[in-house]
């Protein structure tokens, strides 16, 4: 960090740009589009067993591939564009994680018919509001939580693929349900003054 370059969170690698485009712009910023929550869905799940800088480095591969994640046209795809998708190397080319894609993306759309929107479906597992997180070193940092645990359940029981407790609180982190910026990152303290009264 350069004498003029703001805290940031300990996790961050910050000779990365593109990790320090999407620290600083999105990670932790509320989302109630249901556009953004399907992709930010979608990527969490190809993650996987996988770090998310390998994921974000293919973000636009991604994008392409599915429709900028239009979910109306991913719940569509059929068996050609499937073996198709198993070809392209800007994704990840993994048969189970591809093919959950595109069932999620069915189930997103049945949650959509169910609550009007995703957002408000998603955003009821905190009581619509942002849990704020005191994270004061890496080791503070946890991996699921009770609300991560009663979202993956539910998600699951609706028919939802690769989405465990720890990659819905991956989610629940980068869409902002959960405002995990530690105390010393500038994020934390400008999240909260821009978005507590949201969805109060």
């Amino acid at each position: 960090m350069t004498k003029n370059e703001p805290c940031r969170c300990p996790w961050l690698d910050t000779s990365k740009p593109d990790y320090v485009k999407y620290h600083d712009e999105e990670w932790g910023v509320p989302v109630y589009d249901d556009q953004k929550l399907f992709e930010y869905l979608t990527l969490e799940s190809a993650q996987a067993g996988l770090s998310w800088y390998t994921i974000l480095k293919r973000r636009e591969g991604y994008r392409k591939a599915f429709a900028n994640f239009d979910v109306n046209i991913v719940a569509q795809y059929d068996d050609a564009k499937f073996e198709e998708l198993l070809l392209n190397k800007d994704i990840i080319r993994n048969r189970l994680k591809i093919n959950a894609a595109i069932n999620n993306a069915q189930r997103f759309i049945e949650i959509q018919k169910e609550f009007g929107s995703f957002s408000e479906y998603m955003w009821g597992f905190v009581n619509h509001k942002t849990i704020v997180n005191e994270i004061s070193t890496p080791e503070d940092y946890q991996a699921t939580s009770p609300e991560s645990d009663a979202f993956c359940k539910d998600l699951k029981k609706r028919g939802f693929k690769f989405v465990g407790s720890t990659i819905c609180y991956a989610h629940m982190q980068a869409c902002g349900m959960v405002n995990d910026h530690s105390l010393s990152c500038y994020k934390r303290s400008q999240i909260i003054s821009e978005f507590h009264q949201q969805k109060a």
